[in-house]
């Protein structure tokens, strides 16, 4: 149990990749602070979590809330009296060419994932601060690190035809990663990103086409999910593993960032794409 007496909060964990990345880190001994825009996915995980011996509450709400990120760290503190891993994992896509792109597509995507993460690191700065005033001292291999993973995308890397928002969004979340490795790490908190390429969730399922395409409702705004099963087909033949990753495997990726075996590991970006850059 690395994780034993850790407390994590993940952001967007009600569903698909979060839920997987708060099950594996509450699996490994960490109390989890659960997060979705909906009480019952939420419910849900925590329900799941408390059922196999594990400990979790649930944090409703979205994360572009002004006031989320002081209340997300909040509930961490207050119902399990520290804070050692954030997961920045809540996000959406909203794609379309630039000359079809509104303002209001642009912003939500960046408000989700930049400005949100943001807010929520920022909120628990003076915690790691105080933290590491009162650990100061510490011997090499006797001193505590908290851990911060953002979870950015390939999209990040390489870009992306169709999606300059979400593009220079995780690009953004990667650059504020490297950022607040250099700023944090007196603080000996490791801060780093994992960027996935393609990941199997209800957000890139392949559907019938255009037309039968599925969405979610994002503050009012219906917004198309979904991949073209030709489409599918042809990114997968790309990737040199051969097929898509599951939520399992993504979330086996932020937990190699979660544990101490990456004490010494910060301000990277690990690529979670099956080989495709």
């Amino acid at each position: 149990m690395k994780l034993e007496n850790k407390v994590a909060i993940v952001s967007g964990s009600g569903r698909g990749i979060g839920r997987e990345i708060a099950l594996k880190l509450a699996a490994d001994g960490a109390a989890v602070v659960v997060n979705d825009l909906d009480p019952a996915p939420a419910e849900a995980v925590v329900a799941e979590i408390n059922a196999a011996g594990g400990r979790a509450v649930a944090c409703i709400g979205s994360v572009t809330e002004a006031d989320f990120g002081t209340r997300f760290v909040g509930t961490a503190l207050e119902k399990f009296g520290r804070l050692d891993i954030i997961v920045n994992n809540a996000g959406y896509t909203w794609d379309n060419v630039i000359q079809k792109m509104s303002d209001e597509q642009w912003n939500a995507i960046l408000d989700v994932h930049v400005t949100a993460p943001f807010r929520i690191l920022r909120a628990a700065a003076d915690y790691f601060k105080e933290c590491a005033k009162s650990e100061a001292g510490a011997a090499p291999g006797e001193e505590s690190f908290r851990k911060v993973v953002n979870i950015s995308s390939v999209s990040g890397v390489a870009g992306n035809a169709g999606q300059a928002n979400y593009s220079a969004a995780k690009a953004a979340i990667n650059g504020l990663t490297k950022a607040l490795a250099k700023e944090w790490g007196r603080y000996k908190v490791n801060v780093n990103s994992v960027a996935f390429g393609l990941i199997k969730t209800r957000l890139t399922e392949a559907t019938a086409g255009e037309g039968n395409s599925a969405t979610i409702d994002v503050g009012g705004n219906q917004i198309k999910v979904g991949v073209n099963p030709q489409l599918m087909k042809n990114i997968e033949s790309a990737i040199p593993l051969g097929r898509g990753g599951t939520p399992a495997e993504a979330a086996g990726a932020v937990y190699l960032l979660c544990i101490p075996e990456s004490n010494y590991v910060t301000g990277q970006v690990l690529i979670c794409g099956g080989g495709r850059p």
